[in-house]
């Protein structure tokens, strides 16, 4: 052996045995706390990786949440759009009904003055026919033109239809439409023999209504002028309390209208005063 390889090995086995020396001089408890902290490092590190990924999932989720709150959001604000636009149209139709019923309350009568003046006399001679010179309505009171649970008008029906015929006949009159309108009592149909004819007072009032549209016809007045309905007991003038009241609930009225009018004797409240 040379004396470089015998110096060699003397270095290796020094080092050896110092680094035996150096393992045997630390203490075994110092080198169990340090693998056991280690080990508690390891979980530290397992348990902050589970919590990071326990929050990543969690941020996600929120992430979701925000987003489907934010189309429900959307969705609610495209809806209440829709419900204040339904509001506004709501709102419009209710104000031109408004003016729609304020027109029907200050409806002035088509009638010239002649003509009122003429349907104003008419009324004076025949005491059971009313004229409201306002509005140019006129009624007839059922006793005047039919028998009790009748469509049939009486004879002495015709002088008092002719001479209404011959008002419309003549000067601007003629240009106006008519609509004749029957009426009832709340009384319902008891008698047979006025049932088989009538079976309700829908049937009776507008009978009534039509019966007077056809004696205005024979009287001159072209029937495309005219139109007849019937309201049954649902538009009384009073309440039908007593015999007295009933009797002015049966009537017919005939509504006088200007050629572009529309709508005419219809009360929605169901008790019209005139």
């Amino acid at each position: 052996m040379s004396s470089m390889t015998r110096a060699f090995v003397c270095l290796l086995v020094g080092l050896l045995c110092s680094t035996q020396v150096a393992c045997n001089m630390v203490p075994r408890s110092h080198i169990r706390q340090s693998q056991l902290r280690s080990q508690q490092l390891y979980q530290q590190t397992q348990s902050l990786a589970a919590d990071s990924a326990r929050a990543h999932q969690m941020a996600q989720g929120l992430a979701a949440e925000k987003a489907r709150l934010a189309q429900q959001n959307a969705s609610l604000r495209s809806n209440l759009d829709i419900a204040n636009k339904r509001l506004d149209n709501l709102n419009a139709e209710r104000s031109q009904l408004q003016d729609r019923y304020v027109s029907l309350l200050n409806r002035q009568s088509p009638l010239s003055d002649e003509t009122t003046r003429r349907f104003q006399e008419l009324a004076r001679k025949y005491p059971d026919f009313d004229f409201d010179p306002q509005t140019g309505v006129s009624k007839f009171h059922s006793d005047i033109l039919f028998d009790s649970g009748s469509a049939r008008l009486k004879n002495n029906a015709s002088p008092i239809l002719g001479e209404f015929a011959n008002i419309l006949s003549q000067g601007d009159a003629r240009q106006l439409n008519i609509l004749v309108v029957g009426h009832t009592d709340d009384q319902p149909i008891v008698k047979a023999s006025t049932r088989s004819m009538h079976p309700t007072n829908w049937h009776l009032s507008a009978d009534r209504a039509v019966s007077v549209l056809l004696a205005l016809g024979k009287h001159g007045i072209s029937e495309r002028r005219m139109g007849a309905t019937g309201y049954s007991k649902f538009q009384p003038v009073v309440p039908n309390s007593d015999d007295r009241a009933r009797q002015r609930n049966r009537r017919v009225e005939i509504f006088v209208l200007a050629p572009d009018a529309a709508i005419a004797g219809w009360d929605p409240a169901g008790l019209q005063l005139r």
